[in-house]
């Protein structure tokens, strides 16, 4: 079996092996089955359930990178088998099983078979053993719909999570995930398994329901007369906006309270209301609650070109105009331009004593421009550790604006990858930070985010190619990063707000994202700061939209369909109410929160919008209360004014986009 079965298909580690060979698979399986004990498969034991496949087991525990002096906690013991190859390897062993029938057939054989180190405890596994943690390995033998949010708060920093997730009770993705620092994990994809249902608060009911992401079988239909009373639900516990530039919004701060993030989302990428009300909520948290950030989903070099406006001071121009790659209509817009004057205005007449408000980028597809950044800093403070950055930097030459391309090309190994250089050079400007201090706080803070942008744009561009789970992890990872960072730039006292699409901003863990092991900018404020993250989403049913057809294609006033009969928005549509504010997190009647959790689907419309394949497109499923603390609703929505992007030469001084 091991021969054969897992060393011949990859399995390396020698305790492993050395494990696998050690433990008697036949203990573990029903008399009747013990001829079949060492066959490549699972095999089926008591209450319904299987033991895995020796390969699988195997796997799960090498990709754990279990050690000696390890404390390992294992949801979904079953009949014992993977504790027992554990307890060869690990210092202590805690297993969980849902079944009791199995936790106590479990503790038999471990206990007749001498491995004393195990502790078996039936008992909702879901939601981990806290008693005894944290533990440096978690491995899960059972599938969920999301990752736990108890495991890996019970997971030690460095600790290592091995976990099947799937949207459907029997097929997921094995997912290993590493707590790298207290808040941040890293994770990563290691194929397709199947395994039974994680049974939980935190996993799939009893009867194959989820229950932990609110997450509906398909297809999702609610009888009209219920869809009636969720709509007059919120009809009665909303506040109806009358007049976007009116509406009172001292009952939405008191709610928002001492946050110190607030974030703001959008359901599309071109809808004026989306931005102007955006805009509004921004300009009462800074003028009424002293917040002095605001952080959009932009690139840094490009919005720093925003700053240097609304915070005046110069600086060389950027290689390539700011946003002017696609889409350009996102940030060079109308709606746009009115909030940056007011911010403009509202710092030039501050205190000498009052901090101007500073606007930042958190994205990072700026590879030529934040290198262009870099080497002018570095000119500026150090001109002989410029020179060594070009020729570091020179690794990117041929790709600095076709960056995709470098991806694919390190993926396929027709490149070696520039990694190394970018990663050294930041580091080379982070030793140097005392002198570079002298110079300019602000100035070394915008090379060293800059620098931080090529090192993870390189690693971005090239994860595109592994999967979209990935990908889009490592780009909302960076983007809760460089916030944490502006804040702690600015000061303990710093208060930011986030503009992002909803996407971004709602809680990824009350969305389908999760069963794709996704996670995203709101899941890890909420994690990071708690109740002092607020998080706010919109929503529209019809009107028109600023978006492209596909990618890199030129932006069109295209027609938004109304909304699907199964989803939230069509929810908000039928309360007949053109616009309204509903708050999710605490509001006074709890019913209207406890009613729309269970699942619907919802709308996100990005850049591209194809109206011919909305539902596949542009719809997920997701539970509101949980995603948002308060949403915001317009029925009929119109496209924001795009300002056409032309060719400049330079960056002019006096305006952010050269009009």
């Amino acid at each position: 079996m091991v021969a054969r079965q897992i060393a011949s298909r990859g399995v390396r580690d020698p305790r492993v092996l050395v494990a696998m060979r050690t433990v008697p698979r036949e203990h573990f399986v029903p008399g009747w089955l013990n001829e079949f004990a060492y066959e490549d498969s699972p095999l089926p034991i008591e209450e319904g359930q299987t033991i895995s496949q020796p390969y699988v087991v195997a796997l799960m525990i090498e990709a754990a990178h279990v050690q000696p002096t390890d404390r390992v906690l294992e949801v979904g013991c079953g009949s014992g088998y993977a504790s027992a190859v554990l307890s060869q390897i690990a210092s202590k062993v805690f297993a969980m099983e849902w079944h009791e029938s199995l936790a106590n057939l479990a503790t038999q054989r471990l206990h007749d078979l001498g491995y004393d180190n195990v502790v078996v405890r039936q008992g909702d596994g879901s939601k981990g053993w806290a008693e005894h943690a944290p533990y440096d390995v978690i491995i899960v033998s059972a599938g969920g719909p999301a990752v736990p949010q108890s495991l890996l708060d019970q997971l030690a920093v460095g600790g290592c999570l091995v976990i099947p997730v799937g949207d459907e009770p029997r097929t997921q993705m094995l997912l290993r995930i590493r707590r790298t620092i207290q808040h941040k994990f890293e994770r990563e994809s290691l194929g397709r398994v199947q395994f039974v249902p994680l049974v939980g608060t935190e996993g799939w009911s009893a009867d194959g329901w989820p229950i932990a992401p609110h997450r509906a079988p398909r297809p999702l239909r609610l009888p009209l007369p219920q869809r009636g009373e969720l709509s007059a639900l919120i009809a009665e516990s909303c506040e109806v906006i009358s007049d976007l530039d009116r509406v009172p919004l001292q009952p939405l701060l008191d709610r928002i309270g001492t946050a110190r993030v607030v974030l703001i989302g959008e359901a599309t990428h071109g809808t004026s209301e989306f931005y102007r009300m955006r805009a509004r909520i921004t300009r009462e948290l800074i003028t009424q609650r002293g917040f002095d950030i605001v952080a959009i989903e932009g690139d840094w070099p490009d919005v720093s070109v925003l700053d240097r406006y609304v915070r005046p001071r110069s600086a060389p121009p950027l290689r390539s105009p700011p946003f002017s790659r696609f889409p350009t209509w996102m940030w060079r817009n109308e709606e746009m331009q009115d909030f940056i004057d007011w911010l403009a205005q509202h710092n030039a007449n501050g205190s000498q004593h009052d901090a101007p408000v500073g606007i930042y980028g958190l994205d990072l597809y700026s590879l030529n421009n934040s290198i262009g950044a870099v080497l002018d800093y570095l000119d500026s403070v150090d001109p002989e550790a410029a020179q060594t950055a070009r020729i570091r930097y020179g690794c990117f030459s041929p790709w600095e604006t076709d960056p995709a391309t470098y991806g694919r090309g390190t993926v396929s190994g027709r490149l070696s990858g520039c990694e190394r250089e970018a990663v050294s050079i930041l580091m080379s400007l982070l030793a140097h930070r005392i002198d570079y201090l002298d110079h300019d706080g602000d100035l070394f803070f915008n090379a060293e985010r800059n620098a931080t942008v090529v090192r993870e744009a390189e690693r971005y561009y090239r994860s595109m190619y592994y999967g979209a789970a990935e990908s889009w992890n490592l780009r909302d990872e960076h983007m809760f990063d460089t916030l944490q960072a502006i804040l702690a730039h600015r000061g303990e006292n710093a208060r930011a707000v986030v503009w992002a699409h909803n996407s971004h901003v709602g809680d990824a863990a009350a969305t389908e994202m999760a069963a794709r092991g996704e996670h995203n900018i709101g899941q890890l404020a909420r994690q990071t700061f708690g109740q002092d993250a607020y998080l706010i989403g919109f929503g529209t049913d019809h009107g028109t939209v600023a978006a492209a057809s596909n990618w890199d294609e030129p932006m069109q006033i295209m027609s938004v369909r109304p909304a699907h009969e199964d989803s939230y928005e069509r929810l908000c549509h039928e309360t007949g109410i053109a616009a309204l504010l509903l708050h999710l997190r605490h509001p006074a009647n709890r019913a209207v929160r406890d009613e729309l959790l269970a699942p619907h689907l919802e709308r996100a419309i990005g850049v591209v919008y194809r109206p011919e394949t909305e539902i596949p497109s542009h719809y997920f499923q997701a539970a509101l209360p949980a995603q948002f603390d308060e949403y915001i609703w317009f029925d009929e929505t119109k496209a924001l004014h795009a300002i056409k992007a032309r060719a400049i030469t330079g960056i002019p001084e006096t305006y952010p986009f050269g009009v």
